[in-house]
């Protein structure tokens, strides 16, 4: 069994080096990262380069910020070509907790895609206020609405493929680059048939640094989610 942990990063140099740490401190066998760094202006790459010394890191440096989906796609081919077996998606802030690391190793066993589900029950988030609630239950009402989805946390940047999913699934044909990433790659893995399951994780809003959700990334989720509609993808 190889796990890979894909990190996808911008200016998050006070997180990095703890979360690495932590991660590899659960002593899971084989496991790797790669870390996918849109040219951070406060030196997170060269603190990777630092680590990667110590750990087994891999380091993906771009030249400018080209968005969370690009990111993640340059992350699984790198992945798949390391003959992973399992590839996580993570976030670099600490909002998924590296514990629930070892569950979702556990649960893909019987599955193809785990999920670190905010909203199903003993799933939960902490530090949003309520205008946060709102916008993010009325998104995931509509678009499970929509198209369909059975995935009850359709936009859970959390989650644990099976090979098989990201090999199946043409990653080139992915369009979206912003929020909406999650759920049209949630969306292809459904509609081909794989298996998906849920396991409930405490999602904490970020400590340090900022948010980097945006009208922008908004505006794309409710367009990816038509376009998807009237293509039938």
């Amino acid at each position: 069994m190889k796990p890979i942990i894909i990190i996808p990063t911008f200016n998050e140099k006070d997180n990095i080096t703890k979360l690495i740490s932590v991660i590899f401190d659960l002593r899971i066998p084989n496991l790797e990262i790669i870390i996918v760094d849109d040219n951070s202006p406060d030196g997170t790459a060269q603190t990777v380069s630092k680590l990667a010394k110590q750990y087994p890191i891999h380091l993906i440096e771009r030249r400018r910020k080209l968005g969370l989906g690009t990111a993640y796609i340059a992350g699984f081919k790198k992945a798949l070509n390391l003959q992973a077996d399992y590839i996580f998606e993570m976030d670099a802030d600490f909002s998924h907790n590296p514990n629930d690391i070892p569950r979702m190793l556990d649960a893909i066993q019987n599955t193809d895609l785990v999920i670190g589900s905010r909203k199903i029950n003993h799933g939960k988030i902490e530090g949003w206020n309520w205008k946060r609630h709102l916008m993010s239950d009325g998104a995931m009402w509509f678009s499970r609405l929509f198209l369909g989805l059975k995935t009850r946390d359709v936009t859970a940047g959390f989650r644990c493929f099976s090979r098989k999913v990201l090999t199946n699934i043409n990653l080139d044909d992915i369009k979206s680059n912003g929020y909406a990433f999650q759920e049209e790659l949630l969306y292809r893995t459904e509609k081909t048939g794989f298996k998906i399951k849920e396991i409930p994780v405490t999602f904490i809003d970020r400590q340090v640094g900022q948010s980097k959700l945006s009208k922008k990334d908004i505006w794309e989720f409710f367009m990816v989610m038509i376009k998807m509609k009237l293509t039938k993808i």
